[in-house]
């Protein structure tokens, strides 16, 4: 049995690595990751503020692509 952490834990995981601009992209990594009842484990007031904190503290945005020249 593989132990892997709770739908908490990873959600502030996420939101602590920097990859996730909103608690939103939160909840559609761990959907992705194949997290069930992302909602009901994330449900609350205190929760989503924390993690959307985190998130806005953490995010770091890709670089801009160079852009090309025709010339």
């Amino acid at each position: 049995m593989i132990d892997r952490p709770t739908t908490l834990e990873r959600a502030y995981q996420l939101a602590e690595s920097g990859a996730c601009r909103t608690v939103g992209e939160v909840k559609q990594a761990l959907a992705q990751e194949g997290y069930d009842r992302v909602r009901d484990a994330l449900y609350g007031g205190s929760i989503t503020s924390a993690l959307r904190k985190l998130c806005q503290a953490n995010f770091v945005a890709s670089p801009p692509s160079p852009a090309k020249s025709d010339g």
